[in-house]
């Protein structure tokens, strides 16, 4: 599931936060419709690897944010998310790009329905994080595992590629806790990803707007000291790693 974390929920476990982004869907994609408002992250991808003429599996699709762009500028892109609400809202977003290039499905990320060696690009964007909150006492064998299903999945000389949180509100990247810190630090140490970060900020329509989507996604801490009154633009660093394999 491509997710922001909810401050005021209880992130340990599993059903709750479930739940929480399956009545909530059409706010989340609300919410993820006014990030990067500048377009940073495909510019980044493209630097990283050139995307012209890729097969790509997207592991935690959400709502196809990130799917429709990939979308415009892959061979073809197959998605995959834990939630079928996602995916119902991601839906209509890739009908009215008219490719007819990428497909959706109902997926766990440890289990991609797919061949191996099948794809050129194997990415995640805002959902492997959720593994400190899956198993928060051996989250580190899960993280493995799921590497080892990017890995199962590219072919020889393809790539993966993680895209995370280094900071909602901030300006300078820093991992937002400890935990993740540690995460970040496991795939840069033990599996030897590259990192880089850009800016992703959100661009909100209105101050009613921003409240809203900033306040139930983000908590009120966040919003008060981030957002000034009648400022539209939440800033965001986003990081990137990423390993060919």
């Amino acid at each position: 599931m491509a997710r922001r974390r909810h401050a005021r929920l209880p992130m340990t476990d599993y059903g709750p936060i479930r739940a929480f982004y399956r009545s909530q869907a059409r706010l989340y994609q609300r919410l993820v419709a006014r990030q990067d408002h500048r377009g940073e992250l495909l510019a980044a991808l493209n630097e990283i690897v050139a995307l012209a003429g890729l097969l790509v599996v997207e592991f935690g699709a959400g709502t196809g944010n990130l799917t429709s762009k990939l979308v415009g500028a892959a061979a073809r892109v197959h998605a995959f998310d834990l939630e079928p609400s996602m995916l119902a809202l991601a839906r209509p977003q890739l009908l009215a790009s008219g490719s007819a290039s990428w497909s959706l499905a109902a997926a766990d990320n440890g289990r991609m329905p797919v061949a191996s060696n099948c794809a050129d690009l194997a990415i995640e964007a805002w959902s492997f994080v959720y593994v400190l909150d899956w198993q928060p006492d051996d989250w580190r064998k899960l993280v493995d595992q799921l590497l080892a299903e990017m890995q199962r999945v590219v072919k020889p000389g393809g790539i993966a590629i993680l895209v995370e949180d280094l900071g909602i509100g901030r300006c300078q990247p820093a991992a937002p806790t400890a935990d993740m810190a540690r995460l970040y630090a496991h795939w840069q140490e033990r599996h030897r990803f590259q990192c880089s970060w850009i800016r992703t900020d959100y661009q909100f329509a209105s101050p009613v707007e921003a409240d809203e989507l900033a306040r139930l996604f983000f908590g009120d801490d966040l919003l008060e000291r981030r957002l000034r009154p009648h400022d539209l633009t939440l800033p965001e660093c986003t990081g990137i790693w990423w390993k060919r394999f």
